[in-house]
């Protein structure tokens, strides 16, 4: 294998991804979004964020749904990850991944995946604070961390939480049940969020009536993708005053190492 060495090379490869998901969503009549850490990189960069080395888009979950049933590898040079149906993968989302591609991440050591694009799924949540903030996350934080630990040793901040969460008897099928059952709300409110994270943080759930209407295109790397229409309300409510770059010590990379599969 030859190893993937330069972030220009990786990125490229990224966007090649980002390519094939955007012409397949906009050939199926499915919505998305570029969002998180990308759309900061498309407003004030025009691309990526300089230190940044990964992309993000949001769904709306009924699109998000409709992706995951109807994408069957439509290129062979690409696949989907899709939790509950691609063997021992960890992660709650979807990643679309270029196949002649090896990824090991830091974060789960050993586990490989190929260059990807995250994809997340935005889901309704309560319009109250109170209720999300004292049942809601703490909820989906135990059965987020409940279902990672049935998938792999993770011993947390504690080994006997660990063995608590990794022996309850409720299996992996179940938990995803729960999670789709109790934390995808179908029913419109004012607020959306990205539910996929263990720890999700209040300032994460933003007004619905950002993602709804007609979507702008911005530009990104010379190229021009969607995105929500309140953009600015959805990025000034995540992160305040996006458009200042952030102190150096906050300037992180992703840590993981990449390869070409047959190089």
């Amino acid at each position: 294998m030859k190893q993937i060495a330069t972030v220009a090379e990786l990125r490229s490869i990224q966007l090649a991804v980002l390519d094939h998901i955007t012409a397949y969503c906009d050939a199926h009549g499915l919505v998305y979004f570029l969002s998180c850490g990308s759309l900061i990189g498309a407003i004030r960069h025009k691309g990526y964020i300089p230190w940044d080395d990964d992309i993000d888009l949001f769904m709306p979950r009924e699109s998000y749904d409709r992706l995951v049933a109807l994408y069957r590898d439509p290129d062979p040079r690409y696949a989907m990850l899709e939790p509950g149906h691609t063997p021992h993968y960890l992660y709650t989302y979807v990643k679309i991944i270029d196949r002649r591609t090896l990824v090991v991440e830091d974060e789960v050591p050993g586990y490989e995946l190929g260059v990807y694009v995250d994809i997340f799924p935005l889901d309704y949540v309560t319009d109250c604070r109170w209720l999300r903030r004292h049942f809601l996350w703490k909820f989906k934080k135990h059965i987020y961390r409940m279902r990672r630990c049935k998938m792999q040793p993770n011993f947390l901040a504690s080994r006997w939480l660990y063995l608590l969460y990794r022996h309850f008897s409720l299996s992996l099928r179940t938990i995803d049940a729960i999670i789709g059952h109790t934390l995808i709300r179908r029913k419109p409110t004012g607020t959306v969020c990205n539910m996929t994270e263990a720890n999700v943080l209040e300032r994460e759930c933003f007004p619905a009536h950002c993602i709804e209407g007609k979507r702008v295109e911005v530009e990104f790397e010379g190229k021009r993708y969607k995105t929500m229409p309140g953009y600015d309300e959805y990025l000034s409510h995540l992160y305040g005053d996006y458009m200042q770059l952030p102190p150096v010590e906050q300037r992180v990379h992703h840590h993981f190492a990449a390869y070409w599969r047959d190089a």
